[in-house]
């Protein structure tokens, strides 16, 4: 990409301050006045064919809108772009012949089509409403491209636009699909040159670009752009106010996102539903549950009634927060409304009392979704199974895991992972290793937090060999070690004097760059090295 293309991405939507009470809508006379002096379209002619070339274009004319394939085959290796240009500029009228003979080209002599080519193929397209087949047409040019293609494409469909009698629609089209393909640098300066000529896209288009940027947690371009959606008069609408107040949220402006909804009425816009469930979201994540609670009492003023998502993200909220009473209260004051809980509802619930070690209210909540005719899945199963392993009633969770296989669930990492914390809680460290072999097997990757549990449970039984076997392992896998508990194990050998054991593993990590910041092997005991010492 050119630097000025890239200037214009870190520049024109990046640091611009949004103050929402400045965004309202231009309602005077002149409200509709762009506020910039659009260039004018150029107009560039391609020459008139002649001898050989008009003889080829007007035969190939002439087999096609009498769909003589068998005939324009032969005809096919004396294509040339000069000759397909303007075969598609005499069949421009019929789409559906155009992008048949575009296509065919593609097939029998793909050195035939140019950049002009695939930008006559989107203003016909374009102009005749096929908006789906246009883009098919950009993203495999957009694919296909080097750096230096969006500039020469944007060209190509500028230059071509007179001769072809295009529709605006065509700029808007490349500019969202640019959005869409997540390619920002481009759709913003495809956004930057469109301007220029006085295009701008579509509100639609707009909010998919602040959708896709939200998406990679671009807030600060997106909210740059919000502005100037209003500086060049796009009217947002309700799903523009609904994704801006999502980016406030992100970038923990709550309070600019409440400003924002407030002010939607003002502007002529209802907030939705979504609205309610975005702010109530951010005040949730940031722990500010009464606030949250706040917003969702008020909703009845807009006509807006709490849905299952509000209630899911509120009961998530307290969850999160260890305040299950409340949640409690909330999940029931949902089925008091007649909102039925779903199992994403039930899920929050029983991992909250699992996690807590409240056990038996998770068996309690598994029993109410089962009686409501909501079928358990996997998530279900493994955060009753983590209760239960907390609780260090790991038989009982060994015959929730056989519930399983009749229910046609498969156990995955988090499974595997609360069984062998469950083993851990009670130091049976080799029961835990069988699990965690058996975890292996499946396919499944322990995290760090099982490896490190595993080792720490081997040392307290001082079951070195196995700790070491373990450390290994994270090592073939390249896992970091907690410095925690690689300082048990290096002071559980050095204490039976495997001190050159101990000094061969810390090499090793140092030589993967495993070795956790934070360990000082200084700190640790030093003894006599045990003859016969194991090595990696």
């Amino acid at each position: 990409m050119n630097n000025l293309s890239s200037r214009r991405f870190s520049t024109l939507f990046d640091s611009v301050k949004v103050k929402p009470s400045s965004l309202k809508p231009f309602t005077d006379g002149n409200s509709r006045r762009r506020i910039w002096n659009p260039i004018p379209i150029p107009f560039r002619t391609i020459p008139v064919p002649r001898g050989q070339d008009l003889d080829f274009v007007n035969v190939a004319h002439s087999h096609l809108i009498h769909s003589d394939w068998n005939k324009l085959n032969a005809l096919s290796t004396h294509l040339t772009p000069f000759r397909v240009k303007h075969i598609l500029l005499k069949i421009q009228k019929d789409h559906v012949l155009s992008l048949e003979f575009f296509n065919w080209v593609k097939t029998q002599n793909p050195i035939s089509h140019s950049l002009e080519t695939h930008s006559m193929i989107l203003h016909i397209l374009t102009k005749s409403q096929k908006f789906k087949s246009a883009e098919s047409v950009l993203r495999s040019i957009i694919v296909s491209g080097s750096l230096e293609l969006p500039a020469k494409l944007f060209d190509a469909i500028l230059y071509s636009y007179r001769i072809c009698d295009s529709s605006p629609r065509v700029f808007d089209l490349l500019f969202k699909t640019y959005a869409h393909s997540k390619k920002f640098r481009n759709a913003t300066n495809a956004f930057s040159r469109m301007k220029d000529y006085g295009f701008l896209p579509t509100v639609k288009s707009c909010n998919l670009y602040l959708s896709s940027l939200l998406d990679l947690h671009r807030v600060d371009i997106a909210l740059g752009f919000y502005r100037e959606m209003w500086r060049c008069r796009i009217s947002p609408n309700v799903y523009t106010f609904n994704i801006v107040i999502h980016a406030f949220c992100k970038s923990g402006k709550l309070d600019k996102a409440m400003e924002l909804l407030k002010e939607m009425e003002s502007m002529g816009f209802s907030p939705t539903i979504a609205s309610y469930n975005t702010l109530i979201a951010g005040y949730c994540n940031k722990g500010l549950l009464n606030l949250a609670v706040k917003l969702k009492n008020s909703m009845g003023k807009d006509g807006v009634h709490p849905n299952v998502v509000t209630f899911n993200t509120l009961i998530n909220g307290f969850c999160r927060e260890g305040k299950l009473h409340e949640a409690n209260k909330v999940f029931n004051e949902m089925k008091a409304l007649n909102v039925a809980p779903t199992i994403v509802t039930y899920n929050i619930l029983i991992n909250g009392y699992s996690l807590a070690g409240k056990s038996e209210m998770s068996n309690r909540l598994y029993e109410d979704m089962s009686k409501n005719g909501v079928k358990a899945d996997i998530l279900t199963y493994n955060a009753l199974i983590l209760g239960l392993c907390k609780e260090g009633k790991t038989k009982k969770a060994a015959y929730l895991v056989k519930e399983l296989d009749k229910e046609n669930l498969v156990p995955n990492a988090s499974t595997f992972s609360a069984l062998i914390s469950g083993q851990c809680v009670r130091n049976n460290s080799d029961r835990a290793f069988q699990i965690y072999k058996t975890m292996l097997r499946s396919g499944c990757h322990p995290n760090e937090c099982i490896y490190n549990m595993l080792i720490s449970t081997f040392c307290k039984n001082e079951d070195f060999d196995g700790a070491v076997q373990v450390l290994n392992d994270m090592i073939d896998r390249l896992v970091i070690p907690d410095s925690g508990t690689l300082s048990e194990l290096h002071n559980g050998l050095c204490q039976c004097g495997k001190n050159q054991l101990a000094t061969i593993l810390c090499k090793k990590l140092e030589d993967r760059h495993l070795l956790p910041g934070g360990f000082d092997k200084s700190k640790t005991i030093n003894s006599q090295p045990e003859n016969g010492d194991k090595t990696f």
